[in-house]
């Protein structure tokens, strides 16, 4: 007898919540979203406190992630993928410890894998943490901006000079506080969820070397998952690129 296998990605409907980092808001995953739904696919893209229409400087991030997980039960969402982007991953792992049996699966894109009891700062080079320390005292209201050089070299180092001006004039301070507050993250480490590192290798965000980087500095700590991986930037390739990132994201979600 011959067996006829069929593959189920044409036919798999998935579930997307897609989590924005610093920076930035909702209309960050505008394209990807728009091809994602074109695929045939669920997009939800909640905005949190302090960013988008809401600029509170004093934001944490408890208050955050009660408002993801709000937004996911309040729609009764479930069999998600949630999916966090740079300061999106410490979402992910605090909003999976309130409602874990809603997540399918969680999916990071050169997004921050924070250990237990860590801070998104003790992910950074001093240099930067120091940089970040001084631009805080220096905005008066407990943010911090980006300065252009630095963001075009780093956050949309593949973008031409029109498009990351264009990008830099979207951007709005970001509320410091979550940068430096520690994070219980023991349950997220005990949860039963499927983990996927979908990993932009032209990202220039964070330095490569010992002790830093995206992959495998930050994908390794969650210990069994799957890696995808394409090349990117940190924040121009989905607005260049956006049916790749799409692409990338079902293989990161698939079953």
């Amino acid at each position: 007898m011959t067996h006829v296998y069929r593959s189920s990605k044409e036919t798999e409907r998935l579930n997307f919540v897609l989590i924005h980092g610093s920076w930035a808001d909702a209309s960050y995953w505008q394209e990807t979203s728009a091809e994602l739904q074109r695929m045939g696919h669920t997009v939800y893209v909640p905005e949190y406190p302090g960013h988008g229409g809401d600029n509170n400087p004093n934001v944490t991030q408890a208050q955050i992630t009660q408002a993801v997980a709000d937004y996911i039960t309040s729609r009764n969402l479930k069999d998600i993928i949630l999916v966090g982007h740079s300061f999106g991953g410490t979402i992910v792992q605090t909003t999976s410890q309130l409602i874990p049996d809603r997540v399918k699966r969680n999916v990071f894109m050169n997004a921050f894998v924070l250990q237990d009891g860590q801070t998104l700062a003790d992910q950074l080079p001093p240099p930067t943490v120091e940089a970040f320390k001084q631009l805080t005292q220096a905005s008066g209201n407990n943010t911090i901006m980006l300065p252009y050089g630095l963001f075009r070299e780093t956050f949309a180092n593949l973008a031409d000079g029109p498009l990351a001006q264009y990008l830099y004039s979207r951007m709005l301070p970001e509320p410091a506080g979550p940068l430096f507050e520690k994070l219980n993250l023991s349950r997220f480490y005990s949860l039963p969820i499927p983990r996927s590192y979908l990993y932009l290798t032209t990202d220039g965000v964070l330095p490569q070397g010992e002790g830093y980087g995206w992959h495998p500095h930050m994908s390794l700590r969650l210990g069994v998952f799957r890696l995808i991986k394409a090349p990117g930037d940190h924040m121009s390739t989905v607005k260049t690129n956006p049916g790749l990132i799409a692409r990338k994201l079902v293989e990161a979600a698939r079953d």
